[in-house]
Order: C-alpha cells, then sequence, then structure tokens
C-alpha cells in the first residue's frame, strides 16, 4: 500500500509545480511539456521489463531497488537547477515507478488465496486513490511555504517507511525456473508500448492527423504486432499469449482499463471545476475529492460481501451500473450547481469504483501462476496504462470541443481570442483584464458544457463496463490447475501448496 501510495502522489503533484517551475528554470512550452512526457514514457517502456526481473531475481529484491531509485529521483528532482537536469530526474522517476506499479501487483496472486486476494487489491487500490487528493492538499500546503521542489520530496519519507516495511515484513518470491531472456520479445514489447503512448500524448497537443502522431502511433502497432508474431514462435518467450484465452484474465483487464478511463474523466475535469468554476485553490479541488475517496473505501469493504452473495460477475456489473448512473448524475452539472451535487455524485462513483474494481482486477491477478505473476502483472497493467493514455487524449479533446463550441470571441483581439480558447483559466484571465462579466460568464458556462459532454461520455462508457461485466465475465473462476495461468502459489510461512477454493476442496473430499 505504501508503495503504491508513492507512485499515486506523483501523478498529482507535478501539476501544482509547472508554473513556479517554469519561472524559476526559465522552462519554455516544449520542455514543459517533457516534463510530463520524460515520465511517461520511460514508465510506459519499463513496466514489462520490471515483471521480468521480478520474476527471475525475486520480487521482493526488485520492489526494494525500485523503491531506493524512486526516492532517489525524487530528491534529484527537488535539487534540480535547470530543465534538462529534471527531465532526466523524471525519466528516472519514471524507471522507478516501471519498477514498483508491476511488482506490487504481481505480490498480490502469489501472497494471498482466493478470499483474501480481492480485499488485498481495493486496499491497494485505495491507497493509490487516497493519493488523488492528498496530493494536492500536501503539495499546495507545501507551495505556500517553500519553493516548488519540496512538492517533490512528499515521495521520501513514504518512500522510507515503504522501504522498510518491504524489508521486515515482505517474504520473497520468484519464478522456480529462471527463463532465458527473451530479448527480442523485450525491445519489441517495450519499444511498440513507448511509441504508442508517445503517439497519444502527441494526439492530445498536435492533433490526431499530424504526423507526428500518426508516425508513432503506426510504428507502436507495427511493434507490437511484431512483438505477438515473435513470442508465437518462441522457443521461451516473454509473456504466454494463451494467458489470453482465459476469459477471467482477458475481461478483467479490459474492464481495469474501462475503469481507466472513466477515472481520468473524473480526475482531469474536476479540481479544474473546483479552481475555474468554484473558485477553489489547489488544496481546496484537493479536500473536494475526499468524498470520491471516502466512497471507494466503502465499496471496497463491501466488494467481497456483494461478489459472495450474488457471484462476480453480477456484483463487477451492479459496480459499473452505480458507477455509470453517479456519472450520468455529474452531467447534469450547471454553473450554479455548487459542492453538494459534486460532493454526492463523485462519492456515489466511489462506491460503485470500489465495489467493481477489486473483483474485476481480481479475475485477472487470479490467473497469474507464481512462475508467471511479474510478466503477467505488467502485461495487465501495460494495457490498462495505455487505455488510460487514450481515454485522456480522448476525453481531454472532448473537453475542449465542447469548452472551444459554447465561445463565442470573435470581437475579442487575436491574442485574446487565442488566450480563451486555450483553456477556461485563460479565459478567465482575460474576462478579468477586459473587467467583463458577460465574458467571464460565458466562459464558465462553455467549460460545464464540455464538463458534462465528458462525464456523459465517461458514463456510457461505464454502462459498456456492466454490458462486458455480464458478457464475459464467468459466473464463477475455473480453479481447475489446467486453466490458463495455473493456479497462484502463497509464500512466506504458508508457502507451498496451491490455494484451494471451497468448492476445489468439496471435489477432493
Amino acid at each position: 500500500m505504501l508503495a503504491s501510495l508513492v507512485v499515486g502522489f506523483d501523478v498529482t503533484i507535478l501539476s501544482l509545480a509547472l508554473p513556479a517551475m517554469a519561472d524559476d528554470l526559465g522552462a519554455d512550452n516544449v520542455e514543459l511539456q517533457w516534463f510530463v512526457t520524460s515520465y511517461t514514457l520511460v514508465f510506459a517502456a519499463g513496466m514489462i521489463p520490471a515483471g521480468v526481473l521480478g520474476d527471475r531475481y525475486g520480487r521482493k529484491k526488485v520492489l526494494l531497488a525500485a523503491l531506493v531509485i524512486f526516492g532517489l529521483a525524487s530528491l534529484a528532482c527537488a535539487c534540480s537547477t535547470s530543465s534538462g537536469t529534471f527531465i532526466a530526474a523524471r525519466a528516472l522517476l519514471g524507471l522507478g515507478a516501471a519498477l514498483i506499479m508491476p511488482t506490487t501487483l504481481s505480490l498480490l496472486p502469489v501472497m494471498f488465496s482466493d478470499e483474501e486476494r480481492p480485499k488485498a487489491i481495493g486496499a491497494v487500490a485505495g491507497a493509490a486513490m487516497l493519493a488523488y487528493p492528498l496530493g494536492p492538499i500536501l503539495g499546495g500546503c507545501l507551495l505556500n511555504h517553500f519553493w516548488w521542489g519540496a512538492v517533490f520530496l512528499i515521495n521520501v519519507p513514504v518512500v522510507v517507511l515503504a522501504f522498510l516495511a518491504v524489508s521486515a515484513w515482505l517474504p520473497e518470491s520468484k519464478a522456480s525456473r529462471a527463463k532465458r531472456f527473451d530479448v527480442g520479445g523485450l525491445v519489441f514489447s517495450s519499444a511498440g508500448l513507448a511509441a504508442m503512448t508517445y503517439g497519444v500524448i502527441q494526439g492530445g497537443e498536435k492533433g490526431w492527423t499530424d504526423v507526428s502522431t500518426l508516425a508513432p502511433l503506426l510504428g507502436g502497432l507495427l511493434a507490437l504486432a511484431v512483438f505477438v508474431l515473435w513470442e508465437k514462435r518462441a522457443a521461451d518467450p516473454l509473456v504466454d499469449l494463451s494467458l489470453f484465452r482465459s476469459a477471467r484474465f482477458t475481461s478483467g483487464t479490459l474492464l481495469g482499463t474501462v475503469v481507466n478511463f472513466t477515472m481520468f474523466g473524473v480526475l482531469f475535469t474536476m479540481p479544474q471545476y473546483y479552481q475555474a468554476i468554484l473558485g477553489t485553490d489547489a488544496m481546496g479541488s484537493g479536500f473536494r475529492l475526499l468524498p470520491m475517496v471516502g466512497g471507494l473505501l466503502v465499496g471496497v469493504s463491501l466488494a467481497g460481501r456483494i461478489a459472495k452473495a450474488v457471484g462476480p460477475k453480477a456484483a463487477v456489473a451492479l459496480g459499473f451500473a452505480l458507477l455509470a448512473a453517479a456519472l450520468f448524475l455529474g452531467a447534469t452539472t450547471d454553473t450554479d450547481s455548487g459542492t453538494g451535487l459534486a460532493a454526492a455524485w463523485t462519492a456515489a462513483y466511489g462506491l460503485g469504483l470500489g465495489c467493481a474494481l477489486p473483483t474485476a482486477m481480481d479475475a485477472a491477478l487470479g490467473e497469474l501462476s507464481t512462475e508467471s505473476a511479474g510478466v503477467g502483472s505488467a502485461v495487465n497493467q501495460s494495457i490498462r496504462t495505455l487505455g488510460g493514455s487514450f481515454g485522456a487524449a480522448i476525453l481531454g479533446s472532448v473537453l475542449n470541443s465542447g469548452y472551444r463550441g459554447g465561445l463565442d470571441v470573435g470581437d475579442l483581439p487575436r491574442r485574446a481570442q487565442d488566450a480563451t480558447r486555450d483553456s477556461v483559466f485563460g479565459g478567465l484571465a482575460v474576462a478579468r483584464a477586459t473587467k467583463s462579466s458577460a465574458l467571464a460568464d460565458m466562459v464558465g458556462s462553455a467549460f460545464v458544457h464540455g464538463l458534462d459532454v465528458v462525464l456523459a461520455v465517461s458514463a456510457g462508457l461505464g454502462l459498456s463496463g456492466a454490458l462486458l461485466a455480464a458478457v464475459m465475465l464467468p459466473r464463477r473462476p475455473d480453479d481447475r490447475p489446467g486453466r490458463p495461468g495455473g493456479r497462484a502459489r502463497r509464500v512466506g510461512d504458508r508457502a507451498t501448496e496451491p490455494a484451494k477454493s471451497q468448492h476445489e476442496a468439496e471435489d477432493a473430499a
């Protein structure tokens, strides 16, 4: 949970520090973009190699090394004196995150029984979600009293605690047989994921028809297609592609990707709504995300009981249906709605998320054996992350389109028009400079319209998740030893035997 929390912090704190960093480091727009992109590309490219390292050398060792890298990179970010050194430090931070995430996930199917695993997944997911409001709250407090580098120092004490906890309490686990390194698989998968991610980033910046978008997207698709062909012919493949024949793994991974899509719709738009429309600062917007985390924690605590009562298929479908209903309610927001409506629907969204996510993720992670937990978790995380990147770009374009469609700024000077169309904050700045309340009202209304469209699209994705769960998820896990992926084994002082479900024990009796 601590390792997951520290990666979650980094997702939120950079955006707080960007204005001060641009001024202090003299960064232009291209450099500011690379502050984000350098982390994202290394993170995307590094996850599958990280899973291989965990399976081969031990997941505890890799997680300890990852925490050291992440802590040192955080210090380097805080102490950077130029854009170039900060970009290098962010790339190193991305490497640490790439090692942490799949390694953390790979421990869950290895350490926990079928009954315990959804609770563990919910706890780790809850820790990651808690970072979203805590990041702006703590970061905003630090920025009010210290220099911009202080926000990156948030990671350091959490890393130290995580390192001590992992050292003391985490049992070691790794594959019993060290496979040969599939160099071709590593190269093609990493290159493909990095290229696809870069193409998505460029799509959000330059448009989807620009050559700088299409070239990496097509190159990434080609690399991933070659990866699949390579794996089919490899004597000792990096990824056992038969895992995708498991309905549980495939549906669980796809459902996790849908969750990432909808989460972007909430976490990207709502802080802007709180700050631009309700007039809060970053710290205040963090506090207003707490109802979502509260709903998530309640949902996680109920998920196991709901799945036991109605079955995992119905439990996940119900969770996604609640999630979608909450988003549809959020899509009724107008400029006079205030905090009450936002708190109500984000709490309901968190509740649906908490009910659906642990059971859906358990479907995927429960298919992984001790031999392949690292690579399997990395594949799951890579697909979800790439899906989230597409969600960010697509929903970002939807927001921009809805916002700009509600503007009529033909009477403004050219520079003022560009600033107003660029973002809601630019539009409000122009309204303040021109002392035009009518322009401010139009900008606010246009942004809220774009917000409603994004939430409605996200709600539609939530309904697709409910349908996907109802169609693809098996009614109950197939626990027979011959299924793809094999049985997960537990480690530590409960070490060696496969964890048996209740109906396996009844069959044995």
